[in-house]
């Protein structure tokens, strides 16, 4: 076939198999054009999950008539003008393909009237055959209609999913733009049916009750704010606590400069700073919003900009890996227990047959559903508690465990956030008593995470030695890999590695860091220089530290059937309290439960 020039309308339809995926891709480009116009308020209007019909009015800047035609043209946009504009875009559209790739696909009908205009107009467009305008009454603002999706590209129409699922994917991204867009009302209506409805809040207003609208009040009794600010970067939003975990990502909402996007460099950094606490194949919730100048990142890397691209890839990825580390390890057992007087969080009304009428449902992290049975069948091994209860400042100094109890109990003193210990439990869980109500600690899992950051404190001050090898380590590499470790060489060496070039496609190991010198120095190394080519930086060496001081902690605290005495049991509460990351065993595993009063009295019914 000789060399020739595309029709357009084939042009559009193959721009719209990169843009038009599925319905929720033309609500996405619909709505994000009206919030670039300035809308206050978008109204979703959707049949047989957008297939049928899908409408979006704004109350926008509108479109003049006599720039109708233009605006479902190719490559015809309000948004960009040269290419310094490029470098530094600021709204959620800029290519001007949106408009007639949807058009090319579908019968299609734009009216709209500007601000002042006498009268409105409006524009049909079918299957990619462009009308005439004609006058037509509308208010200031736009209005798209989009009807009979792919009616003219049957293929694609059959890759279609059920009326539901369509919906669906379609109330996911709009959920995820009430996130970043708190001040803009959106309505949804399905087949004539209101569905949601995401009110505007007052600039100065809870965001807060947003996030709560879009992802549940488990999540909001359950998070941490953030909110930070350096090199240039802004972090700020909320992320879960590990105890609102979950066993899918289907609750991680990243937004740059207001733009809603997946990078794996964003994924890689949370992921990492969440390494201590998170149980195995459970993943964490937050909603984040990262400020930084436009000319900074590249939002044109992906047809439907859901990828961004960083120029200071490595920048980004430390800035959002400390401040999420530092704030979960600002986190302390008994910190985030209820007021008086309101309920404890995250507990439901497990063990009553049948459940308790107005019982809150939540997730109850059960020790019995965890890996680390009540008897361990494991040697015994020296417990360094002892050293740990004589270094813990005493609460009342003088005092033993009941009297200290009597003392909380009488009110002369601000009770501590895990009270006061009352019992043991089958030698495996301290009872205490707080201005909630009772708290229930497991001592092995509270005690091992104590142990594991005393142990991480005593190591970071020493900083990372390195120790040479008697005979250097021959390591075959692809060349990528030769060039990486070569240009990494300064960063290696602060690891504890010494590693040379030995030849286009071989590396040398000269030297390893001291504490990991048992390990296999060949697989490390490739896994160091691979996090430094992909990411800029490594914490491969941390991982692997922690993971060999999480096992001497485990082995080296107290175990299940130890008994203690109450000022033991007081000692290891003051310790929790001022533990970073006390919440959770090295493991991810809770270490301790609040039940409140107002629980405790649902599950015997009193008040009925």
């Amino acid at each position: 076939m000789p060399i020739h020039q595309l029709p357009d309308t084939l042009v559009n339809q193959i721009a719209a198999g990169e843009v038009v995926e599925r319905p929720a891709s033309v609500v996405k480009e619909l709505v994000e054009n009206a919030l670039d116009a300035g809308a206050t308020r978008v109204d979703i209007e959707l049949e047989e999950g957008g297939v049928r019909l899908i409408r979006i009015r704004d109350d926008g800047t509108g479109i003049p008539a006599d720039e109708l035609p233009l605006a479902v043209s190719r490559h015809a946009t309000s948004k960009i003008a040269s290419i310094e504009d490029l470098e530094q875009v600021g709204t959620l559209g800029f290519r001007g393909e949106a408009l007639p790739s949807i058009a090319s696909v579908s019968r299609f009908a734009l009216s709209a009237r500007s601000r002042g205009a006498p009268h409105g107009a409006r524009l049909e467009v079918d299957g990619g055959r462009v009308g005439e305008v004609a006058p037509h009454p509308h208010p200031e603002g736009t209005t798209v209609e989009v009807r009979d999706l792919f009616f003219n590209v049957p293929a694609r129409r059959k890759f279609l999913r059920a009326e539901r699922t369509e919906l669906g994917h379609i109330e996911e991204w709009l959920r995820s733009l009430a996130l970043a867009r708190p001040g803009v009302e959106l309505r949804i209506s399905h087949n004539g049916r209101l569905g949601r409805h995401y009110k505007p809040l007052r600039q100065g207003e809870e965001q807060l009750r947003r996030v709560a609208e879009a992802l549940g009040e488990d999540f909001t009794r359950q998070c941490l704010e953030v909110s930070h600010a350096a090199a240039g970067l802004g972090l700020r939003g909320w992320v879960g606590l590990p105890t609102a975990a979950r066993s899918s990502a289907d609750q991680q909402y990243f937004y740059v400069n207001g733009r809603a996007v997946r990078d794996r460099t964003v994924a890689h950094a949370v992921r990492q700073a969440y390494a201590d606490v998170l149980f195995h194949g459970r993943h964490p919730a937050f909603v984040l919003f990262l400020e930084c100048d436009p000319r900074l990142v590249d939002v044109n890397v992906h047809p439907a900009k859901h990828e961004v691209r960083f120029r200071e890839q490595r920048l980004v990825h430390e800035f959002i890996y400390r401040t999420l580390h530092e704030a979960l390890a600002s986190t302390r057992a008994g910190q985030l227990g209820a007021s008086p007087g309101q309920e404890a969080p995250g507990l439901a009304s497990a063990g009553v047959a049948g459940g308790v009428q107005g019982a809150r449902p939540g997730w109850v992290p059960q020790q019995s559903g965890l890996g680390l049975p009540v008897r361990e069948a494991m040697a015994a091994y020296a417990s360094l508690y002892q050293a740990s209860a004589a270094a813990a400042p005493p609460l009342a100094p003088g005092a033993s465990g009941e009297a200290a109890n009597e003392a909380g109990a009488a009110g002369d003193d601000a009770p501590p956030p895990l009270g006061y210990a009352l019992a043991q439990l089958h030698g495996v869980y301290v009872l205490a008593q707080n201005a909630q109500g009772l708290v229930l600690v497991d001592m092995h899992a509270a005690h091992e995470r104590i142990t594991y950051e005393r142990l991480k404190a005593a190591l970071d001050g020493e900083g990372i030695r390195s120790q040479p090898l008697l005979v250097p380590v021959s390591l075959a590499v692809s060349e990528r890999e030769a060039d990486a470790a070569e240009q990494h060489a300064e960063a290696l060496a602060e690891y504890g590695f010494e590693i040379r070039r030995a030849g286009p496609q071989a590396l040398s190991i000269r030297a390893v860091p001291t504490l990991l010198a048992d390990l296999d120095p060949r697989a490390l190394a490739l896994d160091v220089i691979a996090d430094l080519r992909e990411h800029g930086s490594s914490r491969r060496l941390e991982q692997a530290r922690n993971e060999l001081l999480s096992t001497l902690a485990c082995h080296t605290s107290v175990r299940a059937n130890r008994r203690l005495t109450v000022p033991e049991m007081n000692a290891l509460l003051r310790d929790m309290e001022a533990t970073e990351r006390s919440g959770q065993c090295n493991h991810g595993r809770p270490t301790w439960v609040q039940l409140g009063m107002a629980e405790l009295d649902r599950l015997f019914l009193r008040g009925r």
